[in-house]
């Protein structure tokens, strides 16, 4: 089904900015989203508001993505500068809410709201910058829930994307990443992942084209990144059941302790694997819970298996956390935006590949 995305047209006094006046950036926890409701309306919606971005990830204990905050209208000026926001109510309520939409938006997209039933409002940066603010509209109070049920999975991407990009962006330092090591896997392998400074190579196998990094092993808190390829390759590796048997094989490898003979596995629950856009790639995305087979410790993952056109390499790149005494969802976040940074050597600007190689020798 076609799904419709359109800017928001803001008529209202003081929404436009001047160039005088840079954005701060928008403020709040990643995982908060202020719904801005009548508690009436909301009272109705909010089933179909939660099963939409209150979803549940086990990591293994029970998260949930977003946390959604109703505000009421009256408020607004104190949460406009909030990272995630969203405007809820049908047209045709006389709601405080609903009156503050009419008036907000001008007729075009007002009558697109009433004559597409597909339609999402959106507008980026518009009271801080990297901010998403959200219009969800419709004719009536059924029509509304009709579709937030039918486009949830987008409007659940929404707000994932534009969070990736927040932490991608507080995550990277150009000053402080590991350059040199950055610049060896270019030279040696001819790919590259951002190295944040707190990572240490832990394992750089070039036989079996494998390299795991890790961050504050044995402490409280451990994050560890693999990248796995298959030179000359096909295809045909990306299905469920190769992904899971190559992770497989990889942890038990390297991923074990000594004094047990413990090694890590995929666990049973939770497991899923769906298709996905690694930049611009046809990918498999794989979520769950590692274990080990002692069953003395797990964790959160989160894996990324594709295929490579122009090296004919199949590369699975994959991020794991451990962090027993935290709550979870924030970190493998985390680890999700690393392993987005990955890139091959033929998609490395060449300024940014002479810089990186330059730091390799």
């Amino acid at each position: 089904m076609k799904k419709i995305f359109m800017p928001i047209c803001f008529i209202a006094a003081g929404i436009i900015f001047s160039s005088c006046n840079p954005m701060k950036p928008a403020k709040g926890p990643e995982d908060e989203i202020y719904v801005v409701a009548d508690s009436a309306e909301f009272t109705v919606l909010e089933p179909v508001i939660d099963s939409t971005f209150e979803r549940i990830i086990n990591t293994p204990q029970p998260e949930k993505l977003f946390t959604v905050k109703r505000i009421s209208v009256e408020r607004i000026n104190n949460y406009k500068d909030r990272k995630n926001l969203i405007f809820l109510a049908p047209l045709d309520s006389k709601s405080e809410t609903s009156r503050y939409i009419n008036n907000v938006i001008d007729d075009a997209v007002r009558n697109k709201i009433i004559s597409d039933s597909n339609l999402i409002v959106r507008k980026y940066n518009l009271w801080a910058k990297d901010q998403l603010v959200m219009v969800l509209s419709a004719p009536g109070m059924r029509e509304l829930i009709s579709k937030i049920s039918r486009n949830a999975d987008d409007l659940l991407n929404s707000y994932q994307k534009i969070s990736d990009k927040r932490l991608f962006e507080s995550l990277y330092n150009s000053h402080f990443e590991q350059k040199n090591v950055e610049g060896r896997f270019l030279k040696d392998y001819g790919w590259i992942i951002y190295v944040q400074p707190d990572f240490k190579v832990a394992v750089n196998d070039s036989v079996n084209h494998f390299v795991w990094m890790r961050c504050s092993p044995e402490s409280d808190v451990e994050r560890w990144i693999f990248v796995h390829w298959i030179d000359n390759a096909s295809p045909a590796y990306l299905n469920p059941d190769s992904v899971r048997i190559i992770r497989d094989r990889m942890t038990k490898k390297y991923y074990h302790i000594t004094k047990n003979g413990g090694y890590v596995v995929i666990a049973d629950d939770y497991y899923t694997t769906s298709e996905a856009n690694f930049n611009d790639r046809y990918a498999l995305l794989t979520q769950g819970l590692w274990d080990l087979n002692t069953k003395a410790m797990d964790g959160p993952f989160v894996n990324y298996t594709f295929y490579d056109d122009k090296t004919h390499r199949i590369y699975m790149i994959d991020g794991s956390v451990y962090a027993p005494k935290y709550y979870k969802r924030n970190l493998i976040q985390q680890m999700d935006v690393t392993l987005q940074s990955f890139m091959t050597e033929a998609e490395i600007k060449p300024g940014r590949k002479e810089d990186l190689l330059s730091a390799a020798n």
